[in-house]
């Protein structure tokens, strides 16, 4: 998470084959490759299957590149039309403000900004991070637990970098955005379950995780106070400590990610209530209330067949009358 560019990396690259370039042509096709009959999807097929049925890790990066188109094509469509309410509109949706008072008055910049980037080395610096790092979280937890330590160690990066601009650096005011808070705190939690695990740095250096998490914690250190790099340092160890606190106590109820699983199953769970049509259904109930109930309507039904008796039928008020015929069906 930065005001601008950020140069957290974890750079290896793959070639595209030529199945894959021809897959992106707008068309569907069929080739014969090895013997099986296999289907291309296009671009959007591709992109709507990732999203619906690919990892957790593809998910994000996709939800990252469609919101950076988005703020770009706003961007364009400012600049074409001469609108400048347009450009300026795009800042207050997808950043932070760095300052207690503005975060509080714009509070939804604590999520739009960790999926928001401006430049374009910033986006591809994150996301490749993000991939590889996203990935490899992926072989030891579920997708279900990336995306909250994706979601909360982004707000929590972005907590850490306004209160610290808010005490430490009141006069320097800047907006937040980007994906290296959350990405950090994947990248720490891997680091502090797996230490010794080796990532390979452009596909041939192998280095440990500890060391990798190591020299990130000292780079975001030795840059506190520095705006000249335009780095939300704070913002990155923010997200760092929350991944350290995020595999504390792993695999009982007392772990922050299981907690934050119930709240978010719990908000779930009401909105479902809310969005889905109500059905009425029955409730069953017991027998102690099952036969409370047909004592109860026994009663009622003796003493209207005892004021029959007294002062006839013509005697019971309308809703006894009612009730009557009711049980008389029932019976």
């Amino acid at each position: 998470m930065t005001p601008a560019t950020q140069q957290h990396i974890l750079p290896t690259s793959a070639a595209p084959s030529l199945v894959q370039l021809w897959s992106l042509c707008g068309e569907k096709k069929t080739g014969l490759i090895f013997g099986k009959m296999v289907q291309k999807k296009n671009l959007f097929e591709e992109l709507k299957h990732q999203l619906k049925n690919g990892s957790m890790t593809n998910r994000l990066v996709i939800i990252n590149i469609c919101v950076f188109l988005c703020i770009h094509l706003l961007f364009a469509i400012g600049k074409i039309n001469g609108a400048n309410s347009i450009e300026q509109l795009v800042p207050k949706i997808f950043t932070l403000d760095a300052t207690l008072m503005g975060s509080l008055f714009k509070p939804w910049g604590f999520l739009t900004s960790i999926f928001s980037h401006f430049g374009l080395m910033h986006i591809i610096y994150n996301l490749i991070f993000l991939y590889f790092a996203g990935n490899l979280f992926e072989r030891y937890f579920n997708a279900r637990m990336l995306l909250i330590i994706y979601l909360f160690g982004g707000l929590a990066g972005g907590l850490s970098e306004v209160l610290s601009a808010t005490f430490f650096f009141p006069d320097d005011f800047h907006v937040v955005l980007g994906a290296s808070g959350s990405i950090m705190a994947i990248f720490a939690a891997l680091a502090f379950y797996s230490p010794n695990t080796k990532v390979y740095l452009f596909g041939v250096l192998p280095i440990r995780l500890f060391i990798l998490a190591l020299f990130f914690f000292a780079k975001d250190l030795i840059g506190i106070g520095d705006t000249s790099d335009n780095t939300a340092h704070f913002a990155h160890l923010g997200g760092a400590l929350f991944g350290v606190l995020a595999m504390q106590n792993l695999h009982t109820p007392k772990n922050i990610l299981t907690k934050l699983n119930r709240v978010l199953l719990s908000i779930q769970s009401e909105v479902k209530k809310f969005s889905s049509p109500k059905v009425n259904e029955k409730k069953v109930k017991t027998d102690e209330e099952y036969n409370y109930e047909k004592k109860t309507k026994q009663d009622k039904t003796d003493r209207i067949l005892d004021k029959i008796s007294k002062s006839g039928y013509d005697s019971l008020t309308k809703e006894e009358k009612d009730f009557l015929f009711n049980q008389s069906k029932n019976a």
